[in-house]
């Protein structure tokens, strides 16, 4: 039986002397047995060894081998080796797919092994083979690694994207469940404190100055300058001096502190996790993210599930990306279809009035196709389309305003000098010629008036 092994130096051809007593160790721990170079040895024997020239052959060998094809170079060793020589014995191969292809192409009976024996024959690579040390091996298989995983990350963008999926569901996940939080917390401290509700209006506020203070009694002891402003401060403590709450116990407190600390600490993990989504689009989708900013951007890949398949879709499907639910509707009930879906959220299309955001969005859906492209297809990394794009879809809103307000007025065209040359004066004497053959073909004269025919009375 012969045996193909796949190592990152190259491709290695072994011959099994004791068939029968493999047999009986591959119920057992072959690899155990191959640990030792001189039962190794005796049990199998290299036929033939052929290197990689270097590490981008090495790859590109590698990658045809995942996929289950055959690379040039193993064609070349097996049709050298065991074709040429009319070897009839089984070959093992590690992998199903690369011994199916070499069956139906080569004509060679394959078989696949035990892992073991594969894992024993990489350990004695360099005692069987002359001319590779254990330096070299770690050294091209450290190579190898690394330019795999980077040609896996270039053809494979979907997992780079992967990041931004995950990035943006979690975002609005914390949003929906921190705004819930804090109305939880001010319906529950609005029993203690109510009057605090209508004097601090942001949330994140409310929530730093309840874990400050805690019960009510202890605000005019506790300094508030750090979360508030000074009017607002006193205006808080008159309040509590005064306040017409009822009064929670010790334990009561303890829950809403405990739930105060949560919302600050998911308002702060928020934010940082808005700043990582922000440097991730900026380096995946730069022109995107200067036509509709990193949310939008992230979400529109998000719900096309990678950026190659947005990029794929006509600009008129990123237009109504995010409202199919609408679109279907429409087209079943014969009415307007939806004019926008996500890309409603960009501040460009917030700036224009109702009647312009179906135009403005179509004009900012046709540029963020083009970016969106360059983007997952393009080799450039600046923004520099993403910002001409932009600036193109301003001027366009500034002309679609003006227009409406009755600011813009048509000015006439000017005739060019080509124009001029090529117009010619009205020629009266070929239309009076024309007229008298037509009288003539007539039967009649051109100056002369045609006769009223008399009407016989009876």
């Amino acid at each position: 039986m012969l045996i193909l092994l796949e190592t990152p130096a190259g491709f290695g051809l072994y011959q099994c002397s004791n068939e029968k007593k493999l047999q009986k160790l591959k119920d057992q721990d072959l690899y155990k047995y191959m640990e030792d170079e001189e039962q190794a040895k005796k049990l199998f024997t290299l036929v033939a060894f052929t290197k990689f020239e270097d590490t981008h052959d090495a790859l590109n060998a590698t990658a045809k081998l995942i996929k289950g094809k055959i690379p040039k170079k193993l064609k070349k060793f097996l049709k050298k080796n065991i074709i040429s020589q009319e070897i009839q014995e089984t070959l093992a191969i590690s992998d199903k797919k690369l011994g199916k292809s070499i069956t139906e192409k080569l004509g060679i009976e394959c078989t696949n092994y035990n892992m073991d024996l594969f894992k024993g024959l990489r350990l004695q690579l360099c005692n069987m083979v002359a001319g590779i040390t254990e330096k070299e091996l770690k050294s091209m298989t450290l190579g190898l690694a690394h330019g795999l995983s980077r040609y896996k990350l270039k053809f494979s963008s979907e997992k780079v994207d992967t990041m931004i999926i995950q990035a943006i569901s979690l975002l609005d996940d914390l949003n929906s469940e921190i705004n819930n939080y804090m109305m939880r917390l001010r319906e529950w401290y609005g029993w203690h404190f109510p009057e605090m509700g209508k004097i601090v209006t942001d949330s994140l506020i409310y929530t730093k100055v309840v874990n400050a203070v805690g019960m009510r009694h202890k605000c005019s002891s506790t300094d508030l300058s750090g979360i508030l402003p000074e009017d607002l401060e006193k205006e808080v403590k008159q309040a509590a001096e005064i306040s017409m709450g009822t009064e929670i116990s010790e334990e009561d407190e303890k829950y809403i502190l405990e739930l105060g600390s949560q919302i600050v600490d998911l308002s702060e993990y928020r934010q940082e996790l808005q700043e990582y989504l922000k440097n991730r689009m900026l380096t995946i989708a730069p022109n995107l993210c200067a036509m509709v900013g990193e949310l939008v951007g992230a979400r529109l890949i998000s719900h096309a599930g990678s950026l190659v398949n947005l990029a794929k879709y006509p600009a008129s499907t990123v237009q109504i990306l995010g409202a199919e639910k609408a679109l279907f509707k429409a087209i079943k009930t014969k009415k307007n279809t939806p004019k926008y879906g996500l890309i409603y959220q960009a501040s460009i299309v917030g700036q224009a009035s109702t009647k312009l955001k179906g135009k403005i969005s179509r004009t900012l859906a046709a540029k963020c196709s083009l970016c969106i492209r360059c983007d997952a297809l393009g080799e450039s990394e600046d923004a520099q389309i993403g910002a001409e794009s932009k600036q193109y879809v301003e001027k366009r809103l500034n002309f679609l305003n003006q227009n409406e307000q009755g600011g813009y007025v048509a000015k006439p065209q000017k005739k060019t000098a080509h124009a001029q040359e090529n117009t010619g004066s009205y020629n009266t004497t070929s239309d009076y010629k024309s007229m008298f053959k037509k009288s003539e073909t007539m039967g009649g004269n051109a100056e002369e008036p045609a006769k009223k025919k008399k009407v016989k009375t009876n």
